[in-house]
C-alpha cells in the first residue's frame, strides 16, 4: 500500500489556549477506502527563526523525517489561509519542493490548492458566494471525469493559472476550480472530495489515478 503525507490545519483554541493540528477524519477514511496509507505530518519538523519569518537552513528534521517514512505522494490539506500560520506555509512549502525534486505526486485540496498557486508564484483573489455554496463544475476542452456539482468552502480563489499549470475545470461563474501541473503528477482541487458523497466514486478514481501513476 501506498504512504501519503497528509498536512493538518492549526487551530488555536482559546478557551485552552492550546494550538492544534487536525485532519478531517473523511479524507483519512477515504485514503485508506482507496487502499492507501495516510500519514499526517506535523507543521512543526520545520524549525524557524524566533525573530525571523525565515526558516533555519537547517530543516534536519523534517527531512529526516521523509527520509525515514519514505513516502510516495503528498496531499495538502484544506483550512487556514495562506499568511495565517507560518509554520504551515513553510512546512507544505518545502514539502511541494521535495515532491517536485523527487516527482512525487500531489493532490492540493481547496487551501493545498491555492498553495500550489502560490508555491508556483501565482496570486489569490477574493470571493463571494462560495463559503458553504455549491458549484456547478465546467471541465475545459479534453479534461474528463470530473463531478457535476460540489460544494465549495473558500473565500480566497487563484486570480489566473499559474505558470506551468493549467485549468482543468471552471466554475460556471469563470472562477478556476480544478489546475493540473504540465510535467508533473500534481493536481489542485478547490472542493473537498471527502465531504462530496454524490461523486465519491468520480474523486476515489481520480485519486487513485494520481497517485497510482
Amino acid at each position: 500500500m501506498k504512504k501519503i503525507i497528509v498536512t493538518q490545519r492549526i487551530d488555536y483554541i482559546d478557551s485552552r489556549q492550546e494550538t492544534r493540528e487536525s485532519i478531517d477524519q473523511s479524507l483519512l477514511e477515504l485514503l485508506i477506502k482507496c487502499n492507501f496509507i495516510p500519514l499526517p505530518i506535523s507543521n512543526k519538523l520545520i524549525d524557524l527563526n524566533k525573530d525571523s519569518t525565515q526558516p533555519k537552513k537547517h530543516q534536519k528534521l523534517l527531512e529526516k523525517y521523509l527520509s525515514w517514512i519514505q513516502p510516495d505522494a503528498l496531499i495538502l490539506s484544506g483550512g487556514n489561509d495562506i499568511g495565517e500560520y507560518i509554520y504551515r506555509d513553510e512546512t507544505e512549502k518545502f514539502l511541494l519542493n521535495w515532491a517536485n525534486s523527487n516527482k512525487k505526486p500531489v493532490l492540493g485540496i481547496c487551501r493545498g490548492m491555492q498553495m500550489l498557486n502560490y508555491w508556483a508564484g501565482g496570486k489569490l483573489n477574493k470571493v463571494s458566494n462560495y463559503v458553504g455554496k455549491s458549484h456547478r463544475l465546467l471541465p475545459t476542452v479534453n479534461s474528463k471525469n470530473w463531478p457535476n456539482k460540489v460544494k465549495c468552502y473558500h473565500k480566497l480563489a487563484i486570480s489566473k493559472c499559474p505558470p506551468d499549470f493549467e485549468i482543468k475545470a471552471n466554475y460556471e461563474d469563470g472562477i478556476i476550480a480544478a489546475i493540473k501541473h504540465k510535467f508533473l503528477p500534481w493536481e489542485g482541487w478547490m472542493w473537498h472530495p471527502e465531504r462530496e458523497e454524490n461523486s465519491k466514486e468520480i474523486n476515489s478514481n481520480r485519486l487513485k489515478n494520481l497517485f497510482n501513476k
